[in-house]
């Protein structure tokens, strides 16, 4: 495996590109006891579109979801989660729009645990019993979600911001959607997608990186195999569909998330650089430390559950923020005219060595977390970039690149706004 030393955070990562396509990288933690790997192919809840062995596919939503449940299963009636805790390990897994991770953490037996890993995300076992019993488990976790005020708050707002792109779908899909799943849907879906060559073997701990290649060597076989290739996602206008949407639900108070439409990143280096300063504009705008957040928060339109960051998911993105607040159209009009005064003002230099120098601790401080580390590892890999290089990047940005990127995306035309009131409000 080759390694890559970055002197300024103190990390080395090797990496490497089996015969079979699938990418491994080890980030080597000297002296810790934990270790932490993640498996995960680059295939979510928005691709649905799909060519695969000379045919085109289109998948129900729900499928990546659904496919994540039931890769759990094994045959002979095997138990993967108690065998993981047999070993004392924990794994788990989850499901986003544009991924799909497996993992566990040990401190104890890890390379039987990589093999565990490797082997069953790798061992598709469906049958129509199991899918059948399992969509009646899905179909309940749809439920759960629809009384879940933070899932719900979401949900409306991709519904009422985008027109075309599938985002506007949970990616649990829904009771109707899951139904048209299949055991031969699953099949071909993770023939398509869970081949090496779609896919990404990150571990974070104090292991010899060539152990873990040949276990992958082991394990996965040296065959290059097709990957199914997703159909361009659709072209989104930056307006927004709507400009507000309201849900009556048993809160205590009214919750609101605010997004500003952004065009979609794309891959490599030029697009994660857009990424830090869009980071960079919602610190500015209404970070912590920001003269808007502190004002608003004395004159009590928000509280300490007011947050915001940029989000970025194959195909789309945006510039978010959200809380509780009593008045929420006031917290979205304050943000406007913020936006206005910094694009028409820019950013004092102070102001903005400061926002850099604490954006950039923050994200060194992500390192300390194994399960940070090795998933940022993964997803800017299949974003094209090396994560590690993030302090370049940010020392490279000029504070008039963030000014022009509030007054291009902070505006009216782009804003949607998403509340849920108490049912008292009604």
């Amino acid at each position: 495996m080759i390694p890559s030393y970055y002197p300024e955070l103190d990390e080395t990562c090797y990496r490497q590109v089996l015969e079979n396509g699938l990418t491994v990288a080890v980030v080597k933690r000297k002296g810790f006891t934990k270790k932490l790997a993640y498996f995960i192919t680059d295939y979510g809840a928005i691709h649905t579109d799909f060519t695969f062995e000379g045919r085109e596919y289109h998948a129900p939503a729900g499928m990546a979801h659904y496919l994540e449940h039931k890769l759990f299963d094994m045959p002979g009636g095997r138990d993967v989660s108690a065998e993981f805790a047999a070993m004392g390990a924990m794994t788990n897994a989850f499901t986003s729009y544009d991924l799909t991770a497996y993992y566990f953490s040990c401190t104890e037996n890890f390379h039987e645990c990589l093999k565990l890993l490797l082997e069953f995300v790798s061992t598709p076992y469906f049958t129509e019993e199991s899918v059948e019993k399992e969509r009646g488990i899905i179909d309940q976790e749809i439920g759960m979600n629809q009384d879940a005020p933070d899932s719900v708050i979401f949900e409306n707002l991709m519904v009422s911001m985008f027109e075309k792109h599938p985002i506007r779908i949970p990616i649990l899909g829904t009771s109707q959607t899951i139904r048209e799943i299949t055991a031969q849907t699953l099949h071909i879906c993770h023939r398509a997608f869970y081949t090496p060559g779609n896919m990404l073997l990150c571990v974070v701990g104090d292991v010899e990186p060539e152990e873990v290649t040949a276990l992958a060597r082991q394990m996965l076989g040296s065959e290059k195999k097709e990957v199914g290739k997703k159909q361009p996602l659709p072209q989104e206008s930056m307006t927004t569909a709507e400009k507000e949407t309201c849900r009556i639900m048993e809160v205590a108070m009214p919750m609101f998330n605010l997004a500003f439409k952004c065009e979609p990143l794309g891959l490599g280096d030029e697009a994660i650089r857009r990424e830090m300063v869009a980071d960079l504009a919602a610190e500015a705008l209404f970070g912590e430390s920001s003269e808007l957040y502190l004002r608003l928060y004395e004159e009590g339109l928000i509280d300490s559950s007011f947050g915001g960051g940029f989000e970025t998911i194959d195909g789309c993105a945006m510039l978010m923020c959200s809380g509780d607040s009593d008045m929420p159209e006031h917290v979205r009009t304050a943000i406007l005219e913020q936006a206005e005064r910094i694009a028409a003002e820019g950013i004092e230099e102070a102001a903005f060595l400061r926002m850099k120098r604490s954006a950039l601790g923050r994200r060194i401080r992500q390192l300390d977390s194994f399960d940070g580390t090795c998933f940022r590892v993964c997803a800017y890999h299949f974003s094209g970039f090396d994560y590690f290089r993030f302090p370049e990047v940010y020392r490279s940005i000029e504070k008039e690149e963030i000014r022009k990127f509030i007054a291009d995306i902070v505006t009216a035309d782009r804003s949607c706004l998403s509340v849920i009131r108490p049912v008292e409000e009604k």
